[in-house]
């Protein structure tokens, strides 16, 4: 497997770099970091949502979404055994710093430290949702202080710091130049590393299009999957989904007298509360005729913004919820983060060990470059011998070059290429493309005669005599998918 290989590799390298410590630490650290959870930073530009997103699949109120110190520092999210903050600084070893849990969010004292002195927070939370990612949460690209931005943009880029990154989670309102200048920097052309599939794009804040109308999300949904076929997103990130991450955060921690301020403003005749609804301000008004106190009006759209209110409404009137753990769960649903998370575990968890071990590959690489010893050119050869022999690489390499049009395959063939390779996902049935709804299951004798004719199908391709030489050597690649699909089900 080519974890077992790049740790190999990582502990070879180790005794080359003995007399080197900061190599050796930073070798050490590549190394540890394969047996840890993937490492997923949450990016975009200010007010994006990134804060309020983290919190909906954390399922916890930690990260603060206001504009206070702490949201210009980058945050890492992981599980622990117990609750701690530890502030890392710029210079100076790490060490716990009080917290309090409010009901937003975290407060974390500083103890007096500019946010500009302090290179990390890390904060441990014991959490289902944290086991298999840490969550990191950056300050927003695009600020006013330059210096925050750039905190970010360094971060994440694989040249500044190799391997520190697994996958970006990019949130977007829409698609602007610095989006996709962000995308390309987080990828970087070494083998190992340049592939769209350690990257997922979110149209965040989805229910505020349309002014935040009850088809919001639809519409959303639509602009979603225009981004998803234009060859430019193709090319910087794995998919585009459309997430609510207010309707989602705030639905985990819903109250019962939330519910029932909502429930009352069901009893308000239609036509009234519909013209309450057409603003943020007439729903807010002191003076509005209904039972419900202002006060309570404007937590509602503070907690839920109006298209959470105006669905809240629907849901409730339409008698498919009757409660608040009902009305929470419908929520959920309709806010896109459960797609979300369902996307994270298959292209980023279902791919840990690849992801991890090209973070490893990448720290390697650097240091070969950047700080060569005498007796380093075989490790650099056997860099280049893992990431052109093993197969999950070369899976990569097409799915780029797929998502380029630098292959020439028809569009039917280039779909199911990118679905075999694990496109959409790595799992047999994301790759057969037979996934199933509410919850069913494809039995493993089906799996394997679609996995047989594909590869079948593939083999003819490779072996078509008027097929270019790109298309044969992508219809093998995609074939020799095929046989590890195939293996895996014997197995």
């Amino acid at each position: 497997m080519v974890r077992q290989r790049v740790a190999w590799l990582l502990h070879r390298a180790a005794a080359r770099y003995a007399d080197d410590h900061d190599a050796t630490e930073a070798l050490d650290g590549a190394q540890r970091r394969l047996d840890e959870p993937l490492r997923v930073a949450i990016a975009g530009k200010v007010k994006a949502g990134k804060s309020t997103l983290l919190n909906a699949l954390v399922r916890a109120p930690l990260a603060p979404t206001d504009a206070g110190e702490c949201t210009r520092i980058i945050t890492w999210y992981r599980d622990g055994l117990t609750y701690a903050v530890r502030v890392h600084p710029v210079d100076g070893d790490p060490r716990p710093v009080p917290f309090r849990r409010g009901p937003r969010a975290l407060t974390i004292d500083l103890e007096g430290r500019d946010a500009s002195d302090v290179e990390r927070l890390v904060v441990e939370w014991p959490s289902t949702s944290l086991r298999t990612m840490t969550l990191i949460d950056t300050p927003g690209i695009g600020s006013l202080s330059t210096h925050v931005s750039a905190r970010t943009t360094a971060f994440v880029t694989p040249d500044a710091h190799p391997g520190r990154v697994d996958a970006v989670c990019y949130l977007m309102r829409h698609l602007h130049a610095a989006d996709a200048r962000f995308l390309e920097a987080f990828r970087d052309g070494s083998a190992a590393s340049a592939a769209p599939m350690n990257a997922i794009g979110v149209l965040s804040r989805a229910d505020e299009i349309g002014a935040g109308r009850l088809a919001a999300l639809e519409s959303a949904a639509r602009i979603a999957r225009r981004y998803r076929r234009d060859p430019q997103v193709r090319q910087l990130c794995q998919t585009v989904l459309p997430v609510a991450g207010l309707l989602a955060e705030t639905a985990t921690s819903l109250r019962e007298d939330e519910f029932a301020a909502l429930r009352a403003l069901v009893a308000v005749d239609r036509p009234r509360l519909d013209g309450l609804l057409l603003s943020v301000d007439r729903f807010g008004a002191p003076d509005a005729d209904v039972e419900v106190d202002a006060d309570v009006r404007r937590a509602l759209l503070d907690r839920l913004g109006v298209f959470g209110v105006r669905m809240s409404i629907a849901l409730i009137r339409s008698g498919q919820t009757t409660s608040a753990t009902a009305l929470a769960r419908a929520l959920v649903d309709r806010s896109g983060v459960a797609a979300l998370r369902e996307t994270l575990v298959t292209q980023f968890s279902g791919r840990a060990d690849l992801l991890k071990a090209r973070s490893g590959l990448a720290v390697l690489s650097s240091l070969l470059e950047t700080r060569p010893v005498p007796g380093t050119e075989d490790l650099v050869g056997e860099v280049e011998r893992i990431t052109s022999e093993t197969h999950a690489f070369a899976e990569a390499r097409l799915l780029n070059a797929l998502r380029a049009g630098a292959v020439a395959l028809d569009d039917v063939a280039a779909q199911e290429a990118e679905r075999l390779l694990g496109g959409h996902g790595a799992d047999p049935v994301d790759r057969l493309g037979m996934a199933v709804e509410d919850g069913g299951a494809v039995d493993d004798a089906t799996l394997r005669a679609a996995a047989l004719d594909a590869l079948a199908g593939w083999r003819r391709r490779a072996e078509h005599p008027l097929a270019s030489v790109a298309a044969i050597e992508a219809a093998r690649v995609v074939a020799r998918s095929c046989e590890g699909i195939v293996a895996g089900l014997a197995g």
